[in-house]
């Protein structure tokens, strides 16, 4: 048995156990989903009272003791009057047997385990002795509505977490509390870099000084990245006509997701979700393009707005406004694998500058139930050089249905962080269907006319989510080339300010962002101050300096390298800032 199905098994069964625990409690208890999920599970009660996150050790304990007693997992089918009569005072198990009886089900799966008997079409583990009692832990309690629709009653959910081993446990619990520590929500309070204020709105965040300074190297180093392959950046504004996303796809396929619409003289703008549309009129109204402009490359930084839940926000990483490096390439399927492997070498050039070089790629594909625009012909085109691309680059990759954007299939880097934590990052995708949509065309080189195919690509994604990302990365240490401030200058006394302020303004002309803290505070307090702040390196200025034109270097995670004269001192952070290290 592979690992991952025992561990979804593991993870499933433990579920049920929890439940036993919940109904010794509550006999009356409703079930509700209780499925495994990424390193655990959850179950959904409908309880008589509210419990609070005391109740878990309690819970956990008499989950261990009942995992000891050897309990078997057994499997049957009932029929659909057996099920109903078993759940006649359970609501939520009995809209689930409706379900199955509506889908042309002649049976109702159910798996008994001790007393415990429960409507479930598993898999489950043969007998608690697989079960490693030392591997799980329960860890919160949640408020969920009924199949997540608000309308419906909140349920309880208590989350756990599982895994085969007592050390893989141990891993995982503290990996979760070394995020709480990396938490960009809190390091971007406590670096001062940004923040969100009821008075502005949720999801809309505000960068200080210090934080538009990081998002403007993020984006710099991107800018001068993929210019240097050949990519324009172009601008297109903020607001669109609601019609040219009628006229995409956008409007059927994501209107929720946008906000409200605005009028003016009858005719409904939107603010941009997306930009797509917007740079393919811009290259139709460039004019008639022949095959020899091909490809062209269109990149620009623009502020989206998306209209996302106010319970779905989360700090930078899941915003209402938020800033993407997105680029669209026009080209001919004949160049669907050259523009592929550019966009894979700008994508890989700048991952591995911000030291994600552990990543995989997904090849993300539509699923069923999805939004999706219907043209089976053109989906199975871009998925076909899709896969061809990435296997001329000689990408490893796996699939996953459900995932696709609605007008096409994409690759997507999934990258891990310091942590093990993964994240979708860059993203290429292949399109078909757009450009057709709107009338987007070239002249061949035969006189024809044909329409060009549009690839999709994001670097970073967005500068928010990616800049939320590398603050968790880094811990708030950012590396010197990447730091919004690099040096920090420390006088001892008055009497050193005036060589400290000479010092400022060399670096200051050098382009080396420097800080001068000329308070009047003791030097062990300065030096505790840039600490904290995380600064890469804090020169220290006394009598002994100044004499003799010196500085006293103080490096972030090796403490003091001793003196050092300006000029060498500038030759060694300017190399780490060019090397990018």
């Amino acid at each position: 048995m592979e690992k991952s199905t025992k561990i979804e098994k593991i993870r499933h069964s433990l579920s049920h156990l929890m439940s036993m625990a919940v109904q010794e409690l509550y006999p009356q208890v409703g079930l509700g989903v209780g499925p495994s999920i990424e390193n655990g599970f959850y179950q959904d009660y409908d309880l008589p009272e509210v419990i609070t996150p005391e109740i878990l050790p309690a819970l956990e304990k008499r989950v261990k003791e009942i995992i000891k007693e050897n309990i078997k997992f057994e499997q049957r089918d009932v029929d659909f009057d057996e099920a109903y009569k078993f759940y006649k005072r359970d609501p939520y198990k009995t809209e689930f047997i409706d379900d199955l009886k509506t889908a042309g089900e002649k049976k109702v799966s159910f798996y008994k385990s001790g007393w415990f008997d429960n409507l479930c079409a598993g898999p489950h583990v043969g007998s608690t002795k697989e079960i490693n009692p030392d591997a799980f832990k329960l860890i919160s309690i949640a408020g969920a509505y009924w199949r997540g629709d608000e309308k419906n009653k909140m349920l309880t959910r208590i989350y756990g977490v599982a895994f085969e081993t007592e050390k893989e446990l141990e891993h995982y619990l503290w990996q979760q509390e070394e995020a709480k520590k990396r938490d960009h929500r809190r390091l971007g309070k406590e670096l001062g870099l940004f923040y969100f204020s009821d008075d502005v709105g949720p999801g809309l965040p505000l960068f200080t000084p210090k934080g538009e300074m990081l998002r403007h190297l993020m984006e710099s180093f991107v800018r001068e990245t993929q210019t240097r392959y050949g990519f324009q950046h172009v601008w297109t504004g903020h607001l669109v006509k609601e019609d040219l996303y009628k006229k995409s796809g956008h409007y059927d396929n994501y209107k929720e997701a946008m906000f409200p619409p605005m009028l003016d003289e009858n005719v409904s703008f939107r603010l941009k979700p997306m930009n797509c549309p917007s740079h393919m009129t811009l290259y139709n109204e460039m004019g008639k393009h022949s095959y020899r402009e091909l490809p062209m490359r269109f990149a620009e930084f623009a502020t989206l707005y998306r209209y996302e839940k106010t319970g779905e926000l989360s700090g930078l990483t899941r915003v209402r406004a938020l800033t993407q490096d997105d680029c669209h390439t026009f080209c001919s399927e004949e160049q669907i694998e050259s523009e592929f492997s550019l966009d894979l070498k700008v994508i890989q050039e700048v991952l591995t500058a911000y030291k994600f070089t552990d990543y995989k790629v997904r090849l993300s594909l539509k699923g069923k139930g999805g939004k999706y625009v219907e043209d089976d012909k053109k989906w199975a085109e871009a998925e076909a050089a899709l896969r061809a691309s990435l296997k001329k680059n000689k990408i490893d990759y796996y699939e996953a249905e459900g995932e696709a954007a609605f007008y096409g299939p994409k690759a997507d880097f999934m990258a891990k962080d310091i942590l093990g934590r993964e994240w979708q990052l860059s993203t290429i995708q292949v399109d078909f269907i757009q450009p057709g949509r709107l009338n987007c065309s070239y002249v061949a080189e035969d006189g024809s006319e044909k329409t060009p195919v549009l690839l999709h690509r994001a670097v970073t994604g967005t500068t928010e989510r990616f800049m939320g990302v590398i603050i968790e990365h880094y811990a708030g240490a950012f590396p010197v080339w990447l730091s919004p401030v690099q040096v920090k200058i420390l006088n001892i006394t008055d009497r050193n300010l005036k060589y400290s302020e000479k010092i400022n303004e060399e670096f200051k002309k050098l382009g080396i962002r420097a800080e001068l803290d000329d308070a009047n505070e003791t030097i062990g307090k300065k030096i505790r101050n840039a600490e904290i702040e995380k600064t890469p390196y804090i020169l220290v200025v006394g009598d002994k300096e100044e004499k003799t034109g010196s500085i006293a270097v103080r490096e972030r995670g090796k403490g003091d390298l001793g003196a050092m004269e300006l000029s060498k001192f500038i030759e060694k952070i300017q190399k780490e800032i060019e090397s990018k290290i």
